[in-house]
């Protein structure tokens, strides 16, 4: 029997389910010839054994492969490989900054609208340029398509130097462009500084009724600054007061403030004061909160959101890698209003 060992394994710095990772090591290994028509594969119990899994994650894995046409079963018999003639996936190297309830609802998007068409290899770099410079360096030569949510809290001015040297036929952006990269590549982005402009003016008559705004921007985030220009853009063309924090803890809130809030921590807080110091919403102060999540709608009856829509993000991000298009596509801004303001 063949050797599956030296062609099936677990990557556990991977956030690819293991179910995947095993489908897309069978697939390239039929690509590459090291596995051929009517293979028998280990059983379901020695391939957990000697990958230290479940059981049900083999049986995920061949039941996914059976349902595509790759693998057949034989009762009593097992697992064989029973087609080679196939439309080979396209690879994909996916990196996330982070993990968030938004980038899952992207994530989520990309996967389903890519199907069995490609097959995804998913990475977090933890906004840190250092580990995404060393996936890039290790990886990125073994896919069809490098797909990047470009957010650094480090050495954001060396980005581009990285990302410029990834064939541009294979490189898409998402979320955000990155100043100084070059060339003919897909992209699916926020246009943040306008973006946050119109959404405010679009609340503005309720914005009137607070007597200044005030953004929480955290110190060494990974958000653009763009974000915090059309803050201002807004507050200088509509004669707001405002102001910038960083940290809550350190500050006391204010009546008839406006409080926009770019992270689910700093909302929290935000909700925790409001209860602390007995003020009313929308009597007192106002909330809106950057990138809309389900629960949103729920704390207390209701938060105003404005926020990209991180489902057309990776249904769109699908589309550029299955067409290898090198469009540009600016992704719609919605403004929720809800009871917190």
């Amino acid at each position: 029997m063949k050797n599956f060992l030296k062609i099936l394994k677990i990557d556990e710095s991977s956030l690819t389910p293991y179910y995947r990772q095993l489908c897309n090591a069978i697939l390239q290994g039929i690509d590459e010839k090291l596995i051929s028509e009517h293979d028998i594969l280990p059983s379901i119990n020695d391939l957990s054994i000697a990958l230290d899994i479940s059981r049900n994650i083999v049986t995920k894995t061949y039941n996914t492969l059976k349902k595509s046409g790759v693998v057949s079963s034989v009762p009593g018999k097992g697992y064989f490989i029973s087609n080679v003639k196939l439309d080979k996936p396209v690879k994909v190297l996916l990196l996330f900054n982070k993990l968030s309830t938004h980038k899952k609802i992207i994530y989520d998007a990309f996967a389903e609208a890519l199907g069995d068409k490609a097959s995804i290899d998913f990475y977090i770099y933890n906004s840190s340029f250092n580990y995404f410079k060393k996936i890039l360096l290790e990886k990125q030569d073994k896919y069809d398509k490098v797909v990047i949510i470009p957010h650094f809290i480090d050495k954001i001015d060396n980005a581009c130097d990285v990302i410029n040297q990834i064939p541009k036929e294979k490189l898409i952006l998402m979320s955000k462009l990155v100043k100084g990269v070059e060339g003919d590549f897909g992209a699916v982005y926020e246009d943040f500084a306008n973006d946050i402009f119109d959404a405010l003016e679009q609340l503005l008559p309720s914005i009137r009724r607070y007597h200044s705004c005030t953004i929480i921007f955290p110190k060494n985030s990974y958000f653009p600054t763009d974000i915090l220009i059309g803050f201002l853009n807004f507050c200088k063309q509509y004669n707001c007061e405002y102001d910038i924090v960083s940290d809550l803890r350190s500050e006391s809130m204010c009546k008839d403030t406006l409080y926009i809030s770019l992270t689910e921590d700093d909302l929290v807080e935000l909700i925790n004061l409001l209860l602390e110091q007995g003020l009313k919403m929308q009597e007192d102060i106002g909330i809106v909160s950057y990138n809309e999540t389900p629960l949103k709608k729920f704390i207390l009856n209701g938060i105003t959101t404005i926020s990209t829509d991180f489902e057309f993000m990776g249904r769109i991000a699908a589309s550029i890698v299955l067409n290898n298009s090198r469009d540009h596509i600016k992704i719609p801004f919605h403004t929720i209003i809800r009871e917190s303001l």
